[in-house]
């Protein structure tokens, strides 16, 4: 069956006592300054039927939960059905504009859900935004090759640090998009495009 390990997975969404803190005094998360950007439904579509690697998707069902998934930027529940599948961040964003990233074009594994779902719930925080969570931000230029980046590892009020970092990216203005990674297996989280008139 095509899962990953307790230990493998990302640990986005298991430490609740710990995420909490990173909540306003009402308990809510605040709202993301930038706009995160699941896969869309229509890639979704296609990479449930066939991936980016040209393999057919297998969901199974999932026994553990916490798998983060990149259509709707939630933790898996356990008992969902989910499938991972090869994903090419990139490569419709490139087509769309023109952008010729080569070899920057990567190929990964990502967690979905094995059927259409209602996408990310509005008002949210930044997705998977765990105090004490490592990661990766990728900065692209719009020739789609990789500018800049930077680590972070998300303090206590990790949604403002994520916040921050993406400010920090875009007052370059040769950045169009960042991608934001979980450090330790290297697996694409979500994209934010440069907001426009910015």
């Amino acid at each position: 069956m095509p899962h990953m390990t307790t230990h493998a997975r990302d640990t986005a969404g298991r430490d609740t006592a710990r995420a909490a803190s990173a909540r306003g005094a009402d308990g809510r998360i605040p709202a993301a300054r930038y706009a995160v950007l699941p896969i869309a439904p229509a890639v979704l579509e296609q990479l449930r039927r066939r991936d980016d690697a040209g393999r057919p998707a297998e969901p199974y069902t999932d026994p553990e939960g916490d798998a983060p998934l990149r259509c709707c930027l939630r933790p898996s529940r356990a008992g969902e059905r989910i499938a991972l599948v090869s994903y090419a961040p990139l490569r419709r964003w490139a087509a769309a504009t023109g952008a010729r990233p080569g070899a920057y074009e990567e190929l990964g594994p990502v967690f979905v859900h094995g059927e259409e779902c209602e996408g990310p719930a509005e008002g949210t925080g930044y997705p998977f935004a765990r105090p004490g969570a490592l990661r990766n931000l990728r900065y692209y230029d719009a020739a789609g090759r990789i500018c800049d980046g930077r680590l972070l590892e998300l303090p206590e009020a990790a949604d403002e640090a994520v916040g921050r970092a993406l400010g920090e990216a875009f007052a370059d203005p040769g950045v169009a998009l960042v991608h934001v990674r979980a450090v330790e297996y290297g697996c694409f989280h979500y994209e934010v495009r440069r907001p426009a008139g910015r």
